[in-house]
């Protein structure tokens, strides 16, 4: 799977226009449009991997991307949701604590009482621990929600938990997702670094495709497994 998802991109026929599109994207991915339709090529991306096409899809139908960049967003956001808050309302209850407890000690001209101190650490460390588990939880999940998406092609797709989930915790999925990880901090740390040069920008694009390609793939694999498809 691994060969497959790295020669996906280089496949293409005009591969190198491809990347010329989707590295110029990537740097201006800062912009809402362009973030958007990248995202809407990953989706076409994936689409393609999980039918076990061997070369990457061309930058097409420009309105289409848009539209399914747009939906990937909607997916990803809803599901980050999950993380968002918790770490919002953790942060927002340390913080209040904190506050409420040194206004306490200042009111009485006192230092902070030990226990106090010691109290709110422990409960930052086993919060921040929770907070990690989670965020850890949903990172593994939303890839497998967008490929759901990307396959099925309705935005609901993204949010049958039943499907994703069953197709998220198969060991097809899970290598996937472990090589799109390793992948993502190998070769993302290279064109991260060459970024400077702008060299880098075209390069995050390749590992990009990759990591979508592995995380469609894997997940494709995984749900075909289980439903003989």
């Amino acid at each position: 799977m691994l060969s497959e998802a790295l020669s996906f991109l280089k496949r293409s026929d005009d591969w190198v226009a491809t990347t010329i599109i989707g590295g110029v994207l990537s740097l201006l991915s800062v912009l809402i449009l362009p973030a958007i339709i990248l995202q809407g090529y990953y989706v076409r991306a994936m689409q393609a991997a999980a039918r076990g096409e061997e070369a990457a899809p061309s930058f097409t139908d420009w309105g289409a991307l848009f539209v399914d960049g747009l939906k990937l967003f909607v997916v990803t956001f809803v599901w980050a949701l999950l993380a968002i808050i918790p770490i919002i309302g953790f942060s927002a209850i340390i913080g209040l604590s904190t506050f409420a407890v040194a206004e306490t000690t200042t009111s009485a001209g006192m230092p902070p009482e030990p226990a106090s101190n010691f109290g709110i650490g422990i409960v930052a460390i086993l919060g921040s621990l929770l907070v990690f588990a989670l965020s850890l939880v949903v990172g593994y999940i939303v890839p497998a929600a967008g490929a759901n998406f990307a396959i099925e092609g309705n935005l609901g797709a993204g949010f049958d938990v039943r499907t994703i989930l069953s197709g998220a915790f198969t060991a097809e999925y899970a290598v996937a997702w472990v090589l799109a990880i390793v992948v993502a901090l190998v070769l993302g740390t290279i064109g991260s670094l060459l970024s400077i040069i702008l060299v880098g920008v075209f390069i995050l694009f390749y590992v990009q495709v990759t990591t979508y390609y592995l995380w469609a793939r894997g997940y494709a694999d995984g749900v075909g497994q289980q439903s003989g498809w």
